[in-house]
This record gives C-alpha cells, structure tokens and sequence, in this order.
C-alpha cells in the first residue's frame, strides 16, 4: 500500500481546513461550489467532504438551484457538533457563556464579584463551567475548549504574568482549568479578545483596521491591524490605559504615575464621584434622573477617554475605534464629550474617514471572541485528522 508522505499529509490537512472554512463562511454550498472557489479538483473536493461528512462538521440538505443538469446537494456546517466556553474575568465580575461553533450564545452565567483573589475566582470559574457543562445540549464533541480574557498581560504561553487590577502575578491559570477539565483552555487579554469578538459578530464586521477600547475598571486597547491582531513580540501589546497623559499625575496600580486609566476608567469615574455612590449603575441612575453632578463627571470621563483615543488614531490611522466594556453603557453621556475632544485634537487627515462606535455587543464582547479563537483552534485541529 502506497503511504501519504509528510508533505502530502500537510497538504491534506490544509485543504480540509480551507473546505470546511468556506462552508462556514459561505454556507450553503454545493461540491461544484468548493472547488470553483477553492481551485481544487472535484475529486479532492469529495473525498474531503465525504470526510467532514462521516465527522458530523457539516450535512446535506436538499437539492439547490439548478444551472442545467442535475440539481446540486447543498453542504451546511453543522455548528452543533460541539460547544465552546467563553469566560470574560473582570475586576468585579465573572461573566461565562456556552456558544455553537458559530458563536451564537446558547447559555450564559453570570456573577458581581469584590476583588477577589485568584483562588476564590477560579472557584466560581469552576462552578460556572461544571454548570454549563451539565445544562449544555448533547453533541457529537460536547465541550471543545475553553477560552478566558483577563484584564492584564498574558505571554504567548497562556500565562497570566501581571493584572495589577485583580492583583494577580505569574498566575497559570490555563495549567489549572486543563487539569480541571482535560480540554484545551485559551487565555488572552481582555481587550484583545473583545477586538476579536467586535471584529467577528459587533460592530467592527468587515474592518481590517480597528482599535477596540476596553474601557472598565482599567484601560486595555486590542489592536486588529490589516485583519490581523496585532499583539507585538511577547504578546503584550495595547496596554494603553499606561500611557502617561499627565506629568507625575494620580498614581497607577502598575506602580507609574500620571497613566490615562488613572483619569478615564470606571475606577477613575467613581474616586471622583461622592463616597455614597459606589457603583457606575448608581451614578447612572443619577444621570438619567438630571443630577448636575453625575452629569459633569460622565463629562469628564469622555473628555479624558477622548485624549488617549486621540493620540491612539494619530498613532494607528485606524478605520474604526469601538468603545467597549462596562463605560460603554454610558454612550448616552460621554459620547458628545469624547467626539469633541477628538475633532479638536485629532489630525485632519486621521478623522477623515475614521469611524467612532461602541460596542455592538455590549458585554459580550470578550467572551465571545476568546470563544472565537477556542473554535477557530478546534476547526483547525480538527481538519488534522485523517
């Protein structure tokens, strides 16, 4: 029997990749459809969909249009062959989703939570999945991975090296929950993965160029240049809520001074708001109710997220930004103060055609693209198998 070379076998497992990605992509599709697009023989094409078959990631359904002859057997990914978890870890909560393979959000947990430390946090992550695991529909995969966002510097490794926000330091939390729960497990910063979830299914579709501003308890940027995240040498990169707008201003948590989160986080928002309000929900509500306070300091807030916006697209020349995370719920009031701060100090040229947005998918946005990246690994893995 004549054995597949290596070099044959890479070959293979790239063009079941290609295959199943564009059955994803542009589903429904006939055979015929895949190797005009794809530029494979109807031979490979076949055999590799007789394959993707016989492994439940994609089905027929009935005959489509015809163009003459017989009518084609339409193929469909089958986004319920498996699950994927998603878990976005904030300073004050633990937000966790089970999605299908498409990123349609099937179940979701979630819980407030008060600086807590590592073990107490990898308690209620524990609990969140074992739960959804339990609740999830039966599938031909069941759970395909788990993917987690922190606010804070992750290696390329899955290391957790610094969140000062949470406190945390050389945490290995992707060791921890694949012992937990013998999956392959994601771990990315925060406002990477919500660059990636905007990116997929919000409001940056279709944007090979956007910086998505997470704006919390902290100040994180991901960075999506020519469709690509960007995440520099070690994976570090957009830690932009630690560039210094003011010369040896309000000290940071990571240890500097004078750091734009410092003056333009959630954080930020309520040290300057009165000792009773210990919520941005609360101040809110005071917005909504005219209170001249609460207005001047969302005010505020949005003149000093406009700042760093500001030297981030006289950096970047991007096509869009998107204001993310939990300082996104108060568009109503800081929009206006951040759109005038940046049409007064932004350059001619980089405005021209830049678009500002929030976020489309609200609180959503970092589960649903670490949930991105564990399918994307699974798709890829999966199309290795012979």
């Amino acid at each position: 029997m004549r054995t597949m070379t290596w070099n044959q076998q890479v070959v293979k497992k790239n063009n079941k990749a290609l295959v199943l990605q564009l059955i994803m992509e542009k589903e429904p599709l006939s055979r015929a459809d895949i190797a005009q697009v794809s530029g494979l023989n109807k031979t490979t094409v076949s055999s590799l969909v007789s394959e993707l078959l016989d492994e439940e990631l994609i089905y027929e359904s009935g005959p489509g249009e015809s163009s003459g002859g017989r009518r084609p057997v339409l193929l469909h990914f089958n986004k319920d062959a498996g699950y994927a978890v998603g878990i976005d870890i904030g300073v004050n909560y633990v937000l966790c989703v089970l999605t299908d393979l498409k990123g349609n959000i099937v179940i979701e947990k979630n819980q407030m939570v008060h600086r807590t430390p590592y073990s107490a946090i990898m308690s209620i992550v524990q609990n969140m999945i074992t739960s959804l695991i339990k609740e999830m529909p039966s599938s031909r995969y069941g759970i395909i991975g788990i993917g987690v966002g922190v606010p804070g510097m992750v290696n390329k490794e899955g290391s957790i090296l610094l969140a000062p926000n949470l406190g945390w330091t050389n945490i290995q939390l992707k060791e921890d929950l694949e012992n937990l729960f013998h999956v392959p497990v994601i771990i990315e910063n925060e406002a990477n993965a919500g660059a990636v979830g905007e990116q997929q299914f919000g409001a940056g579709l279709d944007n090979q160029n956007l910086l998505y501003v997470s704006a919390g308890i902290g100040i994180g940027v991901g960075i999506i240049l020519n469709n690509d995240l960007y995440q520099g040498k070690n994976g570090f990169s957009g830690e932009m809520g630690h560039m210094i707008i003011e010369l040896n201003g309000k000290s940071c948590n990571c240890g500097s001074r004078g750091c734009w989160e410092a003056y333009a986080s959630e954080n930020a928002l309520l040290a300057m708001a009165d000792p009773n309000i210990d919520s941005l929900e609360s101040l809110m509500e005071l917005a909504e109710k005219g209170d001249q306070q609460a207005l001047d300091l969302f005010k505020q807030i949005g003149q000093y997220l406009g700042y760093g916006i500001n030297n981030i697209i006289n950096t970047f020349n991007p096509e869009q930004v998107i204001i993310g995370n939990r300082l996104a719920m108060a568009q109503k009031w800081i929009e206006e103060p951040i759109r005038t701060t940046i049409a007064q100090h932004t350059l001619a040229y980089h405005q021209k055609e830049m678009q500002l947005k929030f976020s489309k998918l609200k609180k959503y946005s970092t589960a649903l693209g670490v949930s991105a990246f564990v399918v994307d690994y699974f798709i890829k893995e999966e199309a290795k198998t012979p």
